[in-house]
């Protein structure tokens, strides 16, 4: 059965309100990215862990202000992949 396509834009008002609640700056969410980690580890884990993954990498990006975002995705996904299905 096919998903019928996700319109991302009827989304940005619930992500403005709430970056707005934690003082974050919305341009800086990169949603695409973040639903395309947490796929991957969800495929390479367990879908539980994906949501998991997701706040990881947002707290290592928050813990190392300059830190390229895509070495700690990579980080994440090698990690994943490395450690299989608990």
């Amino acid at each position: 059965m096919t998903r019928p396509p996700v319109d991302q834009a009827l989304w940005q008002p619930w992500l403005d309100h709430v970056c707005a609640a934690l003082e974050l700056d919305p341009t800086r969410v990169d949603v695409d990215a973040i639903l395309s980690l947490a796929g991957e580890v969800a495929d390479a884990s367990t879908r539980p862990l994906a949501p998991v993954a997701a706040h990881l990498w947002g707290l290592a990006g928050a813990g190392m202000p300059g830190v390229d975002a895509a070495a700690l995705h990579d980080a994440i996904l090698d990690a994943a992949h490395r450690s299989g299905r608990p």
